[in-house]
């Protein structure tokens, strides 16, 4: 095992990549935990997946606000240019029209902190993975 020196933890691989630092354990300490001009546009979309998955649990995964039901549905998270959504590649291409006006890779799509965010996008995309089962 290969312990990092910077943040401790320890990995299977000598050198292996992450990213270091603070390991969080709940949504509102990682929407605190960032930069305050995006704290208010991570609150929108955690209200407009949480008004779309009322009944789905909040908890972080893979180091990013997750919303949870027996399986993992939907990630969000902040980046250094925008929110990064994470529904996964089956969403990505059924959403595609939708998307095209934004940054996509195969399970995720990019939010640019200088438009307005598609909530409600936002929603039926999380909406669609949680009927669907198609998760990221």
């Amino acid at each position: 095992m290969w312990r990092c020196p910077k943040c401790g933890r320890s990995f299977p691989k000598t050198n292996q990549g992450h990213a270091c630092g603070e390991v969080l354990s709940t949504v509102d300490e990682y929407i605190a935990a960032q930069p305050e001009e995006i704290q208010p546009l991570l609150e929108q979309v955690r209200s407009a997946i949480r008004e779309a998955l009322p009944g789905a649990e909040e908890r972080i995964s893979w180091r990013m606000p997750t919303f949870w039901k027996k399986t993992n549905i939907i990630h969000f998270a902040a980046a250094k240019r925008h929110i990064g959504l994470y529904p996964g590649d089956k969403a990505i291409e059924h959403f595609k029209e939708k998307l095209a006006g934004y940054k996509t890779s195969k399970g995720a799509v990019q939010f640019p902190y200088d438009r307005p965010l598609p909530l409600e996008l936002i929603a039926e995309i999380a909406k669609w993975c949680y009927d669907t089962g198609h998760r990221p």
